[in-house]
């Protein structure tokens, strides 16, 4: 029963999509691109990241985010190998930030959007109707409804807190091996571009066309030790 209800709503979803009001690409490019001289991406380096939980913990106490719910996981993979030469692999789990996104295209009140100024999907809390059509929308699993609000929540790039104050994302400046680069993509001289030219990357489901701006430096076999 729960995966027919799933497979009714991610249709419906589909067709929401469909007719959603979103700006239309002209040429490829949209007028928010057109405008925007800010598009904020994460890259996230597993070969240096230790899996110590730094940055959920710094996400969480920063933006209060309620128990039993999470805007960011790193996710364990192994061990590898045998003892005493085991390792591990650490993966970063949250919001993706497309460009092309699929929770916007299905909101059916404007409660999903991207920030025209700085390219961060987000969330109008007051406009959610807690319908769940962006949960089931996103490739990447990541939105939840907040039990505290009622409204899907998720990873905004904390920017309504620490973006706000001049600050990194929490999670970036918690992180005790500087595995995270947060920049803006559209500034040749800012680290994050940098870090993407001198380093091989990969996205997550690219050949859905969402055009993610979280980067992954993955960690080849060995390099990641506990």
């Amino acid at each position: 029963m729960e995966n027919s209800r799933r497979d009714f709503l991610r249709r419906t979803c589909a067709l929401v999509a469909g007719v959603s009001v979103s700006p239309f690409a002209v040429n490829g490019t949209t007028d928010a691109e057109t405008e925007q001289a800010i598009k904020y991406a994460i890259v996230h380096d597993e070969t240096k990241c230790i899996g110590c939980n730094a940055c959920v913990e710094a996400c969480r106490e920063t933006n209060h985010v309620p128990e039993g719910v999470t805007r960011l996981s790193i996710e364990r993979k192994g061990s590898y190998g045998e003892y005493p030469n085991q390792y591990y692999h650490f993966t970063r789990h949250s919001c993706e930030h497309c460009e092309d996104a699929p929770c916007v295209n299905v909101c059916p009140t404007g409660a999903a959007y991207i920030d025209k100024k700085t390219g961060i999907v987000s969330v109008h809390a007051d406009k959610c109707v807690g319908c769940q059509y962006c949960l089931l929308a996103c490739p990447y699993e990541i939105r939840f409804i907040n039990p505290v609000t009622k409204a899907a929540d998720k990873c905004d790039f904390c920017k309504e807190t620490n973006l706000k104050q001049g600050k990194q994302p929490a999670c970036v400046e918690a992180c005790p091996t500087n595995a995270l680069v947060f920049g803006n993509l559209k500034d040749p001289d800012s680290l994050i571009v940098a870090t993407l030219k001198a380093n091989s990357t990969q996205r997550n489901k690219q050949d859905l066309g969402t055009r993610p701006k979280l980067f992954r430096i993955t960690a080849k076999p060995g390099e990641i030790t506990l």
